[in-house]
């Protein structure tokens, strides 16, 4: 476990009436209880404290709930049992689609709550199988977690979709990711073929990040193939 005896759990809800009785009855039954009330702060404290799960709230003020699995299975295979008031089927099966590995509905009996954290924790890969979200590539420093990248220290501000671009050549650094795999992970199913988004969004990529954007040193091209992220 986390810290060698007791598992630790990433509570994230923003109810703090309930938020608190979680943490109490967690901790009653020999769990270690880090809290967020938000996505954004859910996702740094994944980063920070690598819990052995993540009870995981859809209805949050800032990140819908799927945003924040989608957010975390960037860099992380870490259990995620979403604990929701959404009951409808369409919600449960995005939210296992997207990575979570099981779904609680309120109200909850907090024994089954418990046996569910447990079952997901012994299945799950835990922290230690976990990379590192900080992904560095010369004067790149690219976070997974908080989708950032700053370039010499500097933020550069990228949009949704070359931060996905990137993000899915960050997560394979150093091996070819292909032309197939970039588009289907950032643009969906069907686009496989739509070859000109790549050409257009890797210029614009080493536009930001490449100190020459001519001859680049980490966004490399194989021709016909597909792109590294090279170190």
């Amino acid at each position: 476990m986390s810290d060698g005896t007791s598992p630790k759990v990433l509570v994230v809800d923003d109810e703090p009436a309930l938020a608190r009785a979680l943490a109490i009855n967690l901790r009653a039954h020999g769990w270690e209880v880090v809290t967020a009330a938000d996505g954004r702060g859910a996702l740094e404290a994944a980063a920070s404290t690598r819990p052995d799960v993540v009870l995981l709230d859809l209805g949050l003020p800032d990140l819908d709930g799927t945003e924040v699995i989608a957010g975390l299975r960037g860099w992380t295979t870490v259990p995620i049992v979403v604990l929701s008031a959404r009951q409808h089927g369409e919600d449960k099966v995005e939210a296992l689609d997207l990575g979570a590995d099981d779904y609680v509905t309120k109200p909850f009996a907090m024994n089954e709550l418990l046996a569910r954290l447990r079952a997901a924790v012994r299945r799950g890969a835990g922290p230690a199988a976990a990379p590192d979200p900080l992904v560095e590539v010369g004067d790149l420093a690219i976070d997974l977690a908080r989708k950032k990248v700053a370039r010499g220290g500097v933020d550069v501000r990228l949009t949704p979709t070359e931060w996905g671009f990137l993000e899915v050549l960050a997560r394979n650094v150093g091996r070819l990711v292909t032309r197939e795999q970039v588009l289907r992970e950032v643009w969906g199913p069907g686009y496989e073929h739509e070859t000109h988004y790549l050409r257009v969004y890797a210029a614009q990529l080493r536009g930001k990040l490449e100190a020459d954007p001519a001859h680049p040193r980490h966004l490399v091209t194989s021709a016909g193939l597909g792109y590294t992220l090279a170190p």
